[in-house]
C-alpha cells in the first residue's frame, strides 16, 4: 500500500512539484489550496484549506483519514513572504504572516497526531528557510516567523519520537517560484529614512528568486528523506553560498557576520 502523503500549500510551487514527483512516484498524494476550484489540471487531489482557518485544517485532514484511514506523511510547506523596513511595516502584516508561516503548520500538526499516534508511525516535514537561520535585513519578520518553526520542530521532535513519529525541517534557500509575487511587501515610502537601502534591496531580493534554483531539487530532496529510515532533524536545500552563510554564522564572531550581510546587501 503507497503512503499517504499531505502536502499544504500544494497547488504551486515547491509544494506543486513536490507533490508531482511524489505522485509519480507512487505515493497517494492530497495537497490543499484556499481555493481548488480554481485550481485546473492537478495530477492529484487539491482539498480545500485556509492554515489561518483551525475548523478547515480539521475538516481538511478529517477528509483525508476518511478515505485512506491513515497518513503516512506531513509536508507543511504553505507560507508567504514579508518583506519591509521594520520601522514602517504594519503590525497587523506581522501577525498575519505569523498566522501564516508559524501557527498554521502547528494547527496542522495537532490535526494530524492523533492519526499517527495511532497508526504508530509518521514523519512531519516542516518547510522553514535558509533565512530563517539568520536575520536578514528588511526580511526580518520572515526570518523570525521561519526561525520560530525550526525551533519549535526541534522541541515537538522529541516530545512525539515514542510514538513513532519522525519530523524534520526542510529550510529551502531561493527557488524559482512565485512567492515574489504572492508576499506582502510594505510600500517604498518617498522621503522615508528607508527609501533608497530598501527599494534597492527590495530589487536585489527579487532577482535572487527569478534566478533561483529548480523546486524539483526540493522535491527530490524530500523523496529521500521520506524513504530514509532515520532522518535529520534539519536539512537545507540551496545553492552552496546559501547554505555556507549558516556555517559562516556559527563561526563568525557576530559583528563580522553582520557586516558581512550588509555588505553584501550594500547597506
Amino acid at each position: 500500500m503507497s503512503k499517504v502523503v499531505l502536502i499544504t500549500g500544494g497547488s504551486s510551487g515547491i509544494g506543486k512539484a513536490v507533490g508531482d514527483y511524489l505522485f509519480h512516484k507512487g505515493y497517494t498524494v492530497y495537497g490543499t489550496s484556499r481555493n481548488p476550484e480554481k485550481i485546473m489540471n492537478s495530477l492529484f487531489p487539491l482539498i480545500e484549506l485556509d492554515v489561518r482557518n483551525v475548523e478547515s485544517i480539521q475538516t481538511a485532514v478529517a477528509k483525508v483519514i476518511a478515505i485512506t484511514k491513515r497518513i503516512d506523511v506531513v509536508i507543511n510547506n504553505a507560507g508567504v513572504g514579508i518583506t519591509g523596513p521594520l520601522e514602517e511595516t504594519p503590525t497587523n502584516e506581522i501577525k498575519s504572516n505569523f498566522e501564516t508561516n508559524f501557527f498554521g503548520p502547528i494547527e496542522v500538526i495537532k490535526a494530524v497526531l492523533p492519526q499517527m499516534r495511532e497508526q504508530q508511525s509518521g514523519l512531519i516535514i516542516n518547510i522553514t528557510s535558509i533565512a530563517g537561520y539568520m536575520g536578514l535585513p528588511f526580511r526580518g519578520i520572515y526570518s523570525a516567523s521561519k526561525g520560530a518553526l525550526e525551533i519549535v520542530s526541534e522541541a515537538i521532535s522529541m516530545e512525539v519520537k515514542n510514538f513513532g513519529i519522525n519530523v524534520v525541517t526542510m529550510a529551502p534557500g531561493d527557488f524559482a517560484t512565485n512567492i515574489a509575487a504572492s508576499r506582502y511587501h510594505a510600500p517604498v515610502i518617498e522621503g522615508s529614512a528607508y527609501e533608497t537601502k530598501y527599494s534597492n534591496t527590495l530589487k536585489q531580493m527579487d532577482e535572487h528568486v527569478d534566478s533561483g534554483s529548480n523546486p524539483n531539487e526540493m522535491a527530490m530532496a524530500i523523496y529521500q528523506i521520506i524513504n530514509d529510515k532515520n532522518p535529520k532533524l534539519h536539512y537545507k536545500v540551496g545553492l552552496f553560498m546559501q547554505k555556507f552563510s549558516i556555517i559562516l554564522k556559527r563561526i563568525l564572531p557576530d559583528r563580522i557576520y553582520e557586516s558581512m550581510l550588509m555588505n553584501h546587501y550594500k547597506l
